[in-house]
């Protein structure tokens, strides 16, 4: 299927060498001793910085098995790292490079100014220098990783000179302090932009109040499926896991790094980060999935001037307020890209954190977990533990703020943590709500322990899972008790994926990897039966119809409320559901699940009816018919991910028998419409999934959304596209024999 998906031309290249200096001079002069004929001396030919990269790759062995996916093996962890990196750079180096100039806060240079806020964002939290600071706190094994991410991403461009950064021409070691955990912005995404743009701008006010976190009601849930099933209901008698991270598409490539000092991850890792994210070795096994306990607070400062300073109330005390100047570079739209104008912003600290935004005219300061070089260690961490006593020490680190984890391993246990960085607050304050920094009885009191958050262990029912849902509900009868635990440490609701997946947890047994793939795919989608049998019967209850309504509900009357596509119940399930969730009149405090089971039972007859008329007449104007089978229109189409190269419905593409989160679809298919479509394409939703038996031996398979590499000219670019639609996932090559077997190139970094 190479090509056949591709909406894209190779991205453009320059012949100019992007390399740094040092090297592009030396290769010139070697360049002119060869056209004369003359071989130059090694000292004069050589730069010592490009040999030492070199004698490093030498180090590195990378084989890419049939799939395309790199199995790196080095000696040390930190040639393994470099190896990672130089790997991760041939797969999608634009990828990489995008991820961290925003992540250190150059987005702006690549996509100019209106990217400033993300930029100022990024340097409320870390400076360059605090960066540098970090890095050389770190341990030394840590500082080596970090030295080995840079050599191997700058290797990568060395010897790659056709290949042209947007921003970053050289990597540097202290970088991944501003990127140190799996999920890029878990934490700092969260700080609305609105709020920065009101305080910072240059038409700022004072007076406006940060823009509002609420997401739009059809967006796609964004985070993830764990579960985790104990030996008694598999049919090897090993624990199973499965690794189901929802996100969005061909964000994290497939990767196998080993080292003789313990390390042998295999699994996602997102693009530019040295650790297996979402994974397994060949003891344990662990799934994140986004977590909304409360780790992130709002403090309203009382901000005064006194004697031409700014100050702040905090009990007795008054403090200074920190004064910094932070200067920003952005891309002139309307001139080249390199041709870049600079913008300086007056920034504001309190010891709770950066001015971020202001309520009514008081400034608000918004502290989050930033222990860059903890956060770092438990990341890498994670992948060498050998069983449960080590990551659970390894969790006592307490930096993991954006994710819950869903765990198993060789000796049969399987583990849920809710969370794993929580603060400690006084519960007598409401802190989802902003808080007066005034009062010290309002700050942090340290982090709960391990022990302290929610945690399952070995669970009487034998099976675990989490979908973004209340953990109260994780083990089934067998989970926590809500009342046991203060509020801010689980505020999350229940939604219909969890309800899905308790329904067939429930009566699992004698469970293979093949059965947990089809498991994980069930086509059931449960808010539908919150819906639609409230819809018709609306319909039973009126006495004049037309005929189109009437035909529509006799569709609905007859569906199974499962997703496939050739279900035209399907489409009219999805856009009446969506268009309920938009104009719909439901209460705002309400999750999205309870708002679905109230549009469903709550609502008048005459709002329900009217909003399909309304459904029938848009697919009548956008499809031709409202008798539109669903594969129709929700479709999968391969991309680069280049803005230059938008969905398009005249190019090929595929139909999809999946659905939306949204709707309680456990394999969840985030599919919308691209400026200048009708059909929807998916851009979110499964991406990276896997299924894991982790026993005497490790079993696993796997699949991508499309494929491993992010080139249209590779093989791999969309090879897996069929499978990722038909759930036949490949086999896993673990082992080094199955690597071998199984090789399609073997190779040092630079060959």
């Amino acid at each position: 299927m190479a090509g056949v998906l591709s909406n894209a031309a190779t991205t453009s290249k320059s012949s100019a060498m992007d390399v740094s200096p040092r090297i592009v001079w030396v290769l010139l002069i070697t360049a002119l001793f060869l056209i004369v004929g003359c071989a130059p001396a090694p000292t004069e030919s050589v730069d010592p910085e490009f040999e030492r990269l070199t004698k490093r790759a030498e180090r590195v062995e990378i084989i890419r098995d049939d799939f395309g996916v790199p199995h790196i093996y080095a000696k040390t962890d930190a040639d393994a790292v470099f190896g990672l990196l130089y790997a991760q750079a041939e797969d999608d180096f634009p990828r990489v490079e995008r991820n961290y100039y925003w992540a250190i806060g150059r987005l702006a240079e690549a996509e100019g100014e209106d990217a400033l806020m993300s930029d100022l964002r990024a340097r409320l939290y870390m400076t360059t220098e605090d960066a540098i600071a970090a890095y050389e706190s770190a341990p030394a094994w840590l500082k080596s990783l970090c030295d080995a991410f840079a050599d191997g991403l700058n290797y990568y461009l060395a010897t790659h000179p056709d290949v042209e950064p947007k921003v970053i021409r050289e990597f540097e070691p202290w970088m991944p302090m501003f990127f140190f955990e799996g999920s890029i912005g878990g934490d700092i995404e969260q700080i609305p932009l609105g709020g920065i743009r009101a305080f910072y701008g240059e038409n700022n006010d004072d007076s406006v109040a940060r823009t509002a976190t609420l997401e739009p009601t059809d967006w796609e849930p964004r985070g993830s499926n764990g579960f985790a099933i104990s030996g008694e209901h598999t049919r090897s008698g090993n624990a199973m896991l499965l690794i189901n991270p929802h996100t969005s598409f061909y964000f994290r490539g497939e990767v196998h790094v080993v080292s003789e000092q313990g390390l042998n991850a295999y699994g996602a890792v997102t693009w530019g980060q040295f650790f297996v994210y979402q994974g397994f070795n060949e003891h344990t096994g662990w799934m994140h999935t986004s977590t909304r306990v409360d780790f992130i607070d709002e403090f309203i400062e009382d901000v005064f001037e006194e004697d031409g300073e700014l100050k702040y109330r905090y009990g007795d005390e008054v403090r200074p307020v920190e004064v910094r100047e932070v200067s920003l570079k952005y891309r002139r739209i309307s001139e080249e890209r390199d041709g870049l104008a600079e913008r300086s912003y007056t920034t504001y600290h309190t010891h709770h954190g950066p001015i971020t935004h202001s309520i009514d005219g008081r400034w608000v300061a918004t502290k989050i977990n930033w222990d860059p070089v903890n956060a770092l260690r438990q990341s890498y961490l994670r992948s060498k533990q050998d069983g449960h006593e080590g990551f659970r020490e390894m969790m006592d680190i307490r930096t993991n703020s954006s994710n819950n984890t869903v765990y198993a391993d060789s000796s049969g246990n399987i583990a849920y943590y809710h969370g794993n960085f929580v603060p400690r607050r006084d519960p007598n304050f409401d802190f989802s709500q902003p808080v007066d920094g005034s009062d010290p009885a309002t700050d942090w009191q340290g982090l709960h322990t391990v022990d302290e958050v929610i945690t399952v262990l070995n669970p009487q029912n034998g099976w675990l899972q989490n979908c973004n849902s209340t953990p109260f509900t994780a083990a089934g009868s067998f989970s926590p008790k809500k009342e046991d635990y203060p509020r801010y440490m689980a505020p999350d609701p229940e939604n219909f994926r969890a309800v899905h997946a308790l329904a067939l947890l429930e009566d699992i047994d004698d469970v293979t990897l093949d059965g947990l793939i089809e498991l994980a795919h069930d086509t059931r989608l449960p808010a539908f039966n919150a819906l639609i049998p409230g819809l018709i019967d609306a319909f039973d209850r009126q006495s004049v119809s037309t005929e189109s309504l009437a035909a529509a509900i006799d569709v609905l009357r007859g569906w199974d409320y499962r997703v496939a596509s050739d279900s035209v119940a399907m489409t009219l399930a999805h856009f009446y559901a969506s268009r309920f969730l938009r104009e719909g009149d439901a209460p705002n405090e309400l999750s999205r699940m309870d708002k679905l089971i109230y549009l469903g039972s709550e609502t008048e007859d005459q709002d329900r009816l009217s909003n399909l008329a309304a459904t029938l007449s848009s697919l009548e104007s956008d499809y031709g018919s409202w008798n539109t089978p669903w594969g129709e229109i929700n479709r999968f189409q391969r991309i680069t991910g280049d803005i230059v190269h938008p969905h398009d419905d005249d190019a090929a593409s595929l139909a999809v028998p999946m659905a939306s989160g949204r709707w309680g679809a456990l394999a969840s298919y985030g599919a919308k419409r691209f400026p200048g479509t009708k059909k929807l394409y998916g851009s979110s939703g499964n991406s990276f999934v896997a299924v894991v038996e982790i026993g005497d031996k490790v079993r696993a398979k796997t699949v991508l959304a499309g494929g491993q590499s992010g080139d249209p000219n590779s093989p791999h670019f969309d090879d897996q596209v069929t499978r990722y639609l038909t759930k036949d996932f490949k086999n896993v090559a673990f082992y080094r024999d199955d690597v071998l077997a199984r090789a399609e190139r073997t190779y040092h970094p630079g060959e």
